[in-house]
């Protein structure tokens, strides 16, 4: 993996995809930031023009390249990305990150590096955003949207129930396997950031999506003249393999669609966001147990749903005894 990568960097990919456990596909965005930033560097070395239409090979370069590099040109190329490549400031965060986390592995891991000069870098600026999600009635209008009489209505219903009701990833919902099930539907396990695993308990809904899902779930191959391929996933395809993350997207898509949603900006994403909001605005879910619902790392991740609503605010005021002394 990563064998374009020079030695110096892919050392570093390796500890984050091994010892700290990270995803394949955020230790590829790590490769990916630190090639632009690498590339970067190499051509402002040699005076050239960092948009050049020909990119430099940096598989040949070792570490000295990394220690040429002064806090001033990391400046110089965060400035670059917001002028030239205007990229945002999110994006200009991440290259920052791991641009961070490759000097603090070099100097406090491998120690091939004694200085850091990221280190007193502010990260830019990011404008927190509200989430967007589907109100309650919106909600209920795209699980009214499946069609009970379509081949996939079971599946499609059980994968809108789940989002909507228990707040996961798009990739922990297509990566659910029957294992991973409790016999009596009341819980799985899902697979997260990181492969951390937690348990999400299932309500009424969800286990009877479930069941009914589970139900009919190899029919449709056997209707057809087919097997199911991959015996152990949840959610198959038209192939009877795996679903991929690509398949319940335009599934999403097709269904806010169908029930006049489409031009909203929804996603699947954003039904993330409204299990959330209605749990916490609706449901009066504490934020710490919403945290551990939404497998958050951190609770100021999780706090941004404590925003999303005027209306608690304005109704604890007027719960003080003392609001009706006029």
């Amino acid at each position: 993996m990563f064998e374009d990568a020079p030695l110096f960097i892919r050392s570093f990919l390796s500890y984050k995809l091994t010892i700290q456990n990270r995803s394949e596909l955020t230790v590829r965005e790590y490769w990916l930031d630190l090639r632009t930033f690498f590339r970067y560097i190499v051509l402002t070395h040699e005076g050239k023009d960092p948009d050049s239409d020909v990119m430099p090979d940096i598989s040949g370069y070792d570490i000295s390249l990394a220690a040429s590099v002064d806090t001033a040109d990391i400046y110089s190329f965060l400035l670059y990305l917001a002028e030239s490549r205007r990229d945002k400031p999110a994006t200009r965060a991440r290259k920052l990150a791991a641009i961070r986390a490759f000097y603090k592995y070099h100097t406090s891991k491998s120690h091939e590096l004694k200085e850091d000069p990221s280190k007193d870098i502010d990260s830019p600026a990011i404008k927190r955003r509200l989430p967007k999600y589907l109100s309650l009635e919106e909600a209920e209008q795209l699980l009214d949207s499946v069609d009970p009489a379509s081949e996939n209505a079971e599946r499609d219903e059980c994968m809108l129930t789940l989002l909507l009701n228990c707040g996961m990833r798009l990739s922990e919902l297509t990566g659910i396997n029957l294992s991973d099930i409790s016999p009596d539907l009341s819980r799985l396990t899902v697979t997260g950031k990181g492969s951390k695993q937690r348990t999400i308990y299932l309500n009424d809904a969800c286990r009877s999506a479930v069941g009914r899902y589970i139900n009919v779930r190899g029919q449709a191959a056997t209707r057809h003249g087919g097997t199911v391929k991959d015996k152990n996933a949840l959610f198959l395809s038209g192939r009877y393999t795996r679903i991929s993350n690509k398949t319940v997207q335009w599934i999403v898509k097709r269904q806010l669609d169908k029930c006049g949603l489409g031009a909203k900006g929804y996603s699947v994403h954003k039904l993330r966001h409204t299990a959330a909001t209605l749990m916490y605005d609706k449901g009066g879910v504490d934020v710490r147990v919403l945290k551990e619902i939404l497998g958050h790392e951190q609770l100021n991740t999780t706090q941004i749903y404590t925003h999303v609503s005027d209306r608690q605010l304005e109704e604890a005021m007027e719960k003080n005894p003392l609001s009706k002394r006029i």
